[in-house]
């Protein structure tokens, strides 16, 4: 069966886009700690940076070799231990109170999600059919809304039973990973028939796209730098700035939800008029309307914030397929090169904009901050202008 007439299981897309929410809630925990962790702790932005940076590198530079070995022989059970994993890790960081120990429970936590995102991507391309970047778009997008509901959910619960009622968080972790262990799809369709890719063959198709995804791969990397720094970042801005931990949550979800719609435009988008023209033109229009929130005032700066999180997020799932596209037999490594280890490099490079934080103020390192979707949309310019996909259904007709 080809994937042009391959049927598209949406229920259950639905329930691996339902299990990416929660499993993107958690990746968003740290960063709602932060301000109770300062107030109770005195930790400072470069501490904030490192703890945030530990839980991003061990989740992101670890999947590229999930992905080999999942493209190798498909492993179903990643996605539910992962899951649960991560859930119990994250659930203990509220009832411990050495940094160190906090440091070690944050990149432990970190290999959870390492193991879900390559498998449960590979997941959604299996049973997508022709709608690829779209429904991939869509799984990303609920991961988004995760992202966006965790300061809603996190920050109250927080703020009104302390930072040990993170022991509570495991609860929604045990219920998703059952659902993925009933319905997640098996081991015969991951694999779906085919002889895995040799070693030898996976380095082979690595150079010869190698230009590409040095390309792909650099967007990612310096639009997850934005990404993670303000997560990390923003928080303690609005928290220097004497904003409620509330109003807080309420502009970062503003911005998260704004990218997860945006991530589903995108996805759209590129499929009418090629994945190049609109990770370039999104990321470029990303900084001007950064700008626009932070020198303006009152429900303007909200709407600005809301299209910058639009367009900073909107190439998302773009770059992913992307990458997939460029090395098509690898799709697993594919989507542990993009949303892992060029997330991950992204990721480390947060700890010196946290330093500059410290040592310049948190304005500063925000205005780094926002130059950086700009330099994303500049290196994208280097990106294959393949085919756009609605121009190749039409031609395979």
């Amino acid at each position: 069966m080809t994937e042009s007439n391959q049927s598209i299981e949406y229920s259950t897309i639905g329930i691996l886009s339902l299990a990416h929410m929660l499993n993107d809630m958690y990746s968003n925990y740290l960063p709602q700690m932060l301000p109770f962790l300062v107030a109770a702790t005195a930790l400072n932005a470069t501490k904030a940076a490192i703890l945030v940076s530990a839980f991003t590198i061990s989740s992101s530079f670890i999947q590229p070799v999930f992905g080999y070995f999942l493209d190798r022989q498909g492993k179903r059970w990643l996605v539910h231990v992962g899951t649960l994993w991560m859930a119990i890790m994250l659930s203990l960081t509220g009832l411990v109170n050495n940094y160190l120990l906090l440091v070690i429970l944050a990149s432990l936590a970190g290999l959870g999600t390492a193991a879900f995102h390559p498998q449960a991507s590979t997941m959604i391309t299996v049973v997508s059919g022709d709608r690829k970047a779209v429904l991939l778009s869509t799984f990303i997008a609920f991961g988004n809304i995760g992202f966006a509901l965790s300061p809603l959910i996190l920050v109250p619960l927080f703020q009104n039973y302390g930072l040990r009622a993170t022991i509570y968080t495991i609860i929604p972790g045990i219920i998703v990973a059952l659902l993925l262990y009933f319905f997640a799809p098996n081991n015969h369709v991951l694999r779906g028939g085919t002889t895995p890719p040799t070693l030898a063959e996976v380095w082979l198709s690595l150079l010869k796209a190698r230009q590409e995804l040095l390309a792909i791969t650099s967007v990612i990397a310096i639009r997850a730098l934005a990404y993670t720094g303000l997560l990390t970042i923003l928080p303690l801005y609005f928290h220097a700035q004497h904003l409620s931990s509330i109003t807080s949550s309420h502009l970062v979800f503003i911005m998260l939800f704004a990218g997860a719609i945006g991530g589903i435009l995108g996805g759209y988008i590129s499929d009418r008029f090629g994945r190049k023209p609109l990770t370039i033109g999104s990321l470029v229009l990303a900084t001007p309307c950064f700008y626009g929130f932070l020198y303006t005032n009152g429900t303007l700066s909200v709407v600005f914030l809301a299209l910058a999180g639009a367009c900073l997020l909107s190439s998302f799932s773009v770059t992913v397929v992307a990458a997939q596209e460029a090395i098509p037999n690898n799709k697993s490594l594919a989507a542990g090169l993009t949303m892992g280890f060029a997330g991950g490099v992204g990721g480390l490079l947060v700890i010196p904009i946290g330093r500059i934080g410290d040592l310049y103020g948190l304005s500063t390192s925000i205005s780094v901050l926002f130059l950086l979707p700009l330099l994303a949309g500049l290196t994208a310019l280097f990106m294959r202008n393949r085919p756009a996909a609605n121009a190749q259904r039409i031609a395979a007709r």
